[in-house]
């Protein structure tokens, strides 16, 4: 088979802050896998969680070392090219490319979309949230008030953990739930913005707010804060930088309600399903969140969101030039293509 990529470029609707800084644009990896005249697509997004980055620059020096390698197998090969990938010690943003290129491979040349081979249910789909990052109380209110007439959100997840102080947050949230329907659920994600003692604050002061749960209060540095937080706080506490790989899993299950995979992260669809297992296996709710992510990388974790409790895949809701299309958001719930693989198009 036959790997070949180009970079795109997409821009933010609306800029996005949130306690590590502001993002307006990013320039990704469009993955195309061909044989047997069967082309599958993938999607690597740069990515920096705090002092762990995946900048374009790493992505397509995988991409040099991973081209000759992929030559001699067929996309149906999947346990032999995992054990070569494994050599190279790719990262994990390239590894979901050409992971959901595979699948998506597969699924055109069976004429079936990835979530019927997977035997998966889109009734069971919940509702995507919108994001509302940090920002000034009257901007919050007027980026809710957009989302909600540009979509039929039924859920949203605020960005709290400013470097202003709880106050700050305090402050723009309320502004905001004071604007926000009773029937739209929120949530709170605080990028690991907080310490310890604000971290259950905070806790205390979301859970009198119709709050479902908080997610990464603290940062990775201080993981070992999570059980004593998970002791005391009313909200269920979920983790994402703190979580990576489904190795990740075990050791954080006794001090977390629940995990947000991302498919950079996770390293492919593959991957995202042994996270799902083994944190079902531990006990443990299922989120599915994005990065600067367009339609290809959230249609890939949209075949797997009948998994899922709660979904976060509107960062290519959030754009104003994603080149693909395919996904349709139905009274708030993203749903994917019923076409083979992902059943997604380019617009050039």
């Amino acid at each position: 088979m036959k790997l070949a990529f180009q970079t795109f470029t997409v821009h933010k609707r609306v800029p996005l802050t949130i306690s590590r800084g502001t993002t307006a644009q990013s320039t990704n990896l469009w993955f195309k896998l061909s044989a047997e005249g069967v082309e599958g697509w993938g999607e690597a997004a740069p990515f920096s969680i705090g002092t762990h980055q995946q900048p374009l620059e790493m992505l397509m020096a995988d991409v040099a070392q991973l081209k000759p390698v992929l030559e001699p197998y067929h996309p149906l090969d999947r346990q032999a090219i995992e054990t070569a990938v494994a050599a190279l010690s790719l990262h994990s943003a390239t590894r979901a490319a050409l992971d959901v290129a595979l699948w998506d491979w597969c699924g055109k040349a069976t004429g079936q979309p990835i979530w019927r081979l997977l035997g998966l249910d889109l009734d069971r789909i919940q509702p995507t949230s919108v994001t509302v990052g940090i920002s000034s109380p009257e901007a919050a209110q007027q980026r809710s008030q957009d989302w909600l007439q540009q979509t039929s959100a039924r859920v949203l997840k605020i960005k709290l953990g400013s470097p202003a102080g709880i106050s700050a947050d305090q402050a723009m949230f309320q502004a905001l739930y004071s604007r926000i329907p009773a029937d739209i659920s929120l949530s709170v994600d605080a990028n690991g913005g907080w310490n310890l003692a604000d971290a259950m604050v905070m806790a205390d002061w979301l859970s009198d707010r119709r709050v479902t749960h908080l997610e990464q209060p603290l940062p990775v540095s201080q993981n070992a804060d999570l059980a004593q937080l998970k002791q005391q706080s009313p909200l269920p506490i979920f983790v994402d930088e703190s979580c990576f790989n489904s190795q990740d899993i075990p050791r954080l299950a006794d001090f977390v309600d629940g995990i947000n995979i991302k498919l950079m992260k996770a390293g492919g669809l593959t991957e995202a399903l042994r996270m799902i297992h083994t944190a079902r296996a531990c006990g443990l709710q299922v989120m599915f969140g994005c990065y600067s992510d367009s339609s290809l990388a959230n249609g890939a974790m949209a075949q797997l969101s009948p998994l899922a409790d709660y979904l976060d895949l509107d960062s290519h809701l959030n754009l104003r030039d994603d080149p693909f299309t395919g996904l349709t958001l139905v009274n708030g719930r993203l749903l994917p293509s019923t076409n083979p693989g992902l059943g997604l198009d380019y617009v050039s």
